[in-house]
């Protein structure tokens, strides 16, 4: 049973377990010490609890679900469908981060796909959403979990960092709406039958909330100050939503910054990087997306390149390519599995091809005309 329960543990939490033994395995070539105290990035971490809990409330009212299943019902074929879900998903990244617009998204599309009979389309269509929740993220700095941590720690001015985001973001889109376009429009019709509604005082509050962890990500308000605020709130409106925080991907992160600490001491590694850097920070951060993911890849890197432009846009363009290139992929990939089982082959093969597509075309842009 114990065993049992271990394997569970693992596959439910099989990047975070991965993260700890790669800072494992560090740790015998950099030995534990007070050193490693400095690793971590401790506003990158509240900004991302703060932002998490705000949305958990928001999804414990279904929010999310009643805002988004409205704007689908106004579709009327599988061509616009696909574009509300994509669009939707792109939207939601920018304002409640990649990996919670998938968690949050996904169950829509499917539900949609599965009322219209066109389950046929669900690992297109999923894969649309999860390339838009990667690349919609990119333009705020609380959109993806590398973008928080690389806009702490060079303190990016936030009008430099969207400036230096917009470009890709813009392609993002043509990119996006042109593959929403390959899709016949399908006549559609969806069951407007849904019996839930807003609780107007919980969703002004968790707004309110929300804007206020917004206003930490861009140093307005000291993270410090909302540690004690947005849990206080929520203790005594919905504690429900602060043990619904994803935990694992906070334990990732900091797993994450000690293999990065490590590494950044051990003198073979640092000197390897520092030269390949040196050379193109936007192909190496792009290229160890693929083998690392972005997350890993944006702390390791920053501790070798102070050019914060091409690892940002390496580190958000990377995430498209394999699956392990982002770790909001696997969510979508997991997700697939549980909700259309038995057709995981057929998706990794579409998602790998689509991606690689993607990852070619905004490599070649961003190497020629957006550094």
């Amino acid at each position: 049973m114990n065993f049992l329960k271990i394997k569970n543990f693992i596959k439910r939490n099989a990047v975070l377990c991965i993260a700890a033994l790669a800072a494992l395995v560090t740790c015998f070539f950099v030995p534990p010490s007070k050193s490693y105290l400095k690793y971590p990035d401790y506003k990158t971490l509240a900004c991302l609890f703060l932002t998490l809990a705000v949305i958990c409330a928001l999804k414990n009212i279904k929010f999310f679900t009643i805002l988004s299943r409205k704007i689908v019902m106004l579709t009327g074929n599988l061509r616009m469908l696909t574009l509300v879900l994509v669009y939707v998903t792109f939207i939601g990244s920018m304002l409640i981060a990649n990996d919670m617009a998938l968690i949050t998204f996904l169950p829509l599309g499917f539900f949609a796909l599965q009322v219209t009979k066109n389950e046929k389309h669900m690992a297109y269509v999923f894969i649309l959403q999860n390339i838009s929740a990667n690349l919609g993220g990119m333009l705020t700095p609380f959109g993806n979990p590398q973008n928080l941590y690389l806009y702490s720690h060079f303190n990016i001015p936030t009008g430099a960092f969207m400036k230096i985001m917009l470009p890709p973001f813009i392609l993002a889109v043509v990119l996006l709406t042109a593959a929403c376009f390959l899709l016949k429009p399908t006549p559609l019709s969806i069951d407007k039958a849904f019996g839930e509604t807003l609780n107007k005082k919980k969703t002004v509050l968790y707004l309110v909330l929300f804007a206020f962890s917004i206003l930490i990500v861009f140093r307005v308000v000291h993270y410090i100050i909302g540690l004690i605020v947005i849990p206080l709130v929520l203790l005594f409106v919905d504690r429900k939503a602060l043990k619904a925080v994803d935990y694992p991907l906070l334990l990732t992160f900091l797993m994450f910054f000690i293999f990065a600490g490590n590494m950044s001491n051990i003198e073979g590694v640092k000197n390897l990087l520092s030269r390949l850097l040196q050379k193109s920070t936007l192909l190496v951060s792009i290229a160890s997306c693929q083998g690392i993911s972005n997350v890993p890849t944006a702390i390791l890197l920053s501790q070798f390149t102070k050019n914060y432009k091409e690892l940002l846009l390496g580190v958000n363009i990377g995430g498209t390519g394999t699956l392990i290139s982002s770790l909001a992929s696997l969510i979508t990939f997991s997700e697939y599995k549980l909700l259309y089982p038995g057709h995981g082959k057929r998706y990794f093969a579409l998602f790998t091809l689509m991606n690689v597509i993607f990852l070619a075309i905004m490599t070649v842009c961003a190497y020629f005309f957006f550094r």
